[in-house]
């Protein structure tokens, strides 16, 4: 009897995952489990571990729901539940009640997971520990980044998931509330900036004169947009940056990231860039308020960025090998050192 392993993804147990949903993120009891192909009919659930105390999209799970039918012949009652022990965690991981992780080249690349690190999750959730995703990207909203998440088959909430285009909105709108301001960003940073009550004046005759310029990577970076930051720079307005992250890692080698064009900002106007993003310790330090007390590790692919970050919010940083840092860098880390170098994150959390 041939068999396969299809998918191996987080799945509502005791979801209704009918019509009658009435929120877009429903907290339900979830068990981490696979579908396995029986050649010739049917199928087997292979549950891994209980867990609880997380959010999945509706429509996610309507689509998890259908794909955990393939080939049983009827809804779920063609599918029999096979238990398997969890694998422990590792020594290190287990001395930390709350693990925070780097999203791009520590969790995934690109649009591709690094080697493991579903399964990784997923036991770091069955063994009681409480996560946080941070991350120095704000091509998407937080919500966007559930959505990825749980499409690329981890567990995540919205609370759970810190982003520094979050970080951007809320300091824009403690201080700058009503202001004007010249943005260089994705989309989602742009409602970013216009949720915290800022006016948008890029490709105006007032982008010249806008109080705030707001920096960080996009796909689509212009010139003209480097024009109107640098014009507006040099007129006084306030420099505020996403991170300082020369490249980030993508599937086919690094990309210049949000520290080349603030670069390209600060070299035109001769000014400097206040970013908020790793290694500054905001957003390790918004994950810690949410996840409440405990003992922390910040796992990362940076040594300047995850590390740097971890040490400046007080708690230990450890790094994996599948984004930006080589083993020669990790180990030449000194100030700080970090706790543990691994190949990758499934290496750093299983015994």
């Amino acid at each position: 009897m041939a068999l396969r392993l299809s998918f191996l993804r987080d799945w509502r147990a005791s979801a209704d995952f009918g019509s009658g949903a009435a929120t877009a993120l429903q907290p339900s009891r979830a068990v981490r489990c696979g579908i396995v192909d029986v050649a010739g009919g049917g199928a087997v659930v292979v549950v891994v571990a209980s867990l609880s105390g997380a959010s999945l999209p509706h429509a996610d799970r309507a689509q998890t729901a259908s794909q955990m039918t393939i080939g049983a012949g009827s809804r779920r009652t063609g599918a029999r539940v096979v238990k398997l022990p969890d694998v422990p965690v590792s020594a290190l991981v287990a001395r930390y009640d709350h693990i925070l992780l780097d999203l791009d080249g520590c969790v995934w690349v690109g649009d591709e997971p690094t080697d493991g690190a579903v399964a990784a999750v997923a036991e770091l959730r069955a063994a009681g520990k409480h996560v946080a995703f941070v991350t120095n990207d704000s091509q998407l909203a937080t919500e966007e980044y559930v959505r990825k998440l749980w499409r690329l088959g981890f567990q995540a909430s919205l609370e759970e998931v810190v982003t520094v285009g979050g970080a951007l909105q809320f300091l824009l709108a403690e201080r700058f509330a009503g202001a004007s301001a010249v943005v260089i960003g994705s989309p989602a940073l742009h409602r970013h900036v216009e949720d915290a009550g800022l006016r948008i004046v890029n490709g105006t005759a007032f982008a010249g004169r806008a109080n705030v310029v707001v920096v960080a990577f996009h796909r689509e970076f212009h010139y003209a947009e480097l024009r109107e930051a640098t014009q507006a720079a040099l007129r006084g307005a306030y420099l505020l940056g996403s991170n300082r992250d020369a490249t980030f890692p993508a599937a086919d080698g690094p990309w210049p990231g949000s520290g080349a064009i603030i670069a390209a900002v600060e070299t035109a106007s001769g000014r400097t860039v206040h970013a908020v993003g790793k290694p500054e310790p905001t957003l390790v330090q918004t994950a810690l308020d949410r996840l409440g007390p405990g003992r922390a590790l910040m796992v990362g692919d940076r040594v300047d960025a995850d590390l740097g970050a971890a040490h400046a919010a007080g708690i230990d940083g450890a790094v994996v090998l599948t984004g930006e840092s080589t083993r020669e860098i990790a180990e030449a880390a000194s100030d700080p050192r970090p706790v543990a170098i691994a190949a990758r994150l499934e290496t750093l959390v299983l015994a």
